[in-house]
């Protein structure tokens, strides 16, 4: 019983936080471009999520007549349910994770990868141009910066000797730096990189590339099926923040400790890694399709590949 009360708990603080994400992200693009963002739905415009959320429920589904059904179905369920089985893993605090398994960050990379299975599908089932090459994209762009975002993990395994996300952070605790982020700064940047790409995130949205496929992917979907994908995409970002603060930034140790709030240095470096998401989208044009793979292939791996040889030089050496 307390397992369910924790998992409904759990999917509700995310659930907000997803719907307040965007409402945190377009004011904060706003104010980059000298506008003011969400202002007319309640105080400040802090009601606009939900505003926004009682819209899509209500809007009309509709289905192309070409689709496939089944699958134009699955699509957005199969990235929500991968995204959301991801939080089950993930350490907010010492104790304070729903399913403490061994092989954590193992779990999240597969769950990850079942992700993008329901972009591919939802632009191949469309029977759309524009969602087919969104998908076709989204395939191309996992298979090149899941390597890397892999492979610059590497490094931080062989460092803590685990791939459970808690014992992750304690090593990091006992650490020099008591982060990894500096000695593993090589593999951070990759990571960084590499997160951005696996999330669709601007400025490698090219999935998506409003100006050039409409909406990508998911340009035939609509109403609660829409809704779907978008918070598939701001968990997807969640979890890929709570990683990057979990195995380079030392998860929920911080300088001082906060009474009452132990999560709250783990909640601080998420949300500074989200609003660098945002700062991201309002500074960066997006990169050409080639531009992306070469990228990927000719700098990212070789530098992750690069990072694994100096740790275990390092490691073998001190």
């Amino acid at each position: 019983m307390a397992l369910v009360v924790h998992m409904l708990i759990l999917v509700g603080v995310v659930l907000l936080h997803v719907a307040y994400a965007t409402y945190f992200e377009r004011k904060v693009i706003g104010h980059m471009q000298v506008r003011m963002g969400p202002t007319r739905v309640g105080p400040l415009g802090l009601l606009q999520p939900i505003a926004d959320g009682i819209k899509l429920f209500f809007k009309e589904d509709v289905i192309p007549g070409c689709a496939d059904r089944t699958l134009f179905y699955a699509a957005p369920i199969i990235c929500l349910v991968a995204a959301m089985a991801n939080l089950a893993v993930l350490p907010f605090a010492s104790g304070l994770v729903l399913a403490k398994i061994n092989i954590g960050l193992l779990f999240v990379f597969a769950m990850s990868s079942l992700a993008s299975y329901g972009v591919v599908l939802a632009g191949w089932a469309s029977n759309s141009k524009f969602s087919f090459l969104g998908g076709l994209r989204s395939m191309s762009q996992v298979i090149s910066y899941e390597i890397a975002l892999g492979l610059s993990l590497v490094g931080v395994m062989m460092m803590a000797g685990s791939l459970d996300l808690s014992e992750i952070v304690a090593a990091q605790q006992q650490s020099r730096f008591g982060i990894y982020a500096i000695p593993q700064f090589l593999g951070f940047f990759v990571f960084v990189v590499a997160m951005l790409a696996e999330t669709n995130r601007a400025p490698f949205d090219l999935p998506e590339a409003e100006s050039e496929l409409v909406a990508g992917y998911f340009t035939e979907y609509s109403g609660i099926r829409f809704s779907l994908f978008f918070m598939a995409e701001y968990i997807g970002m969640l979890v890929m923040a709570s990683i990057a603060t979990i195995c380079f930034l030392g998860g929920w140790s911080g300088p001082f400790a906060v009474p009452h709030v132990p999560f709250f240095w783990f909640a601080a470096k998420i949300y500074g890694i989200m609003f660098f998401y945002f700062w991201l989208r309002a500074t960066l044009p997006r990169y050409r399709y080639d531009q992306l793979m070469s990228l990927g292939w000719k700098v990212l791996i070789p530098l992750a590949l690069l990072n694994i040889v100096v740790t275990g030089f390092v490691k073998t050496i001190f």
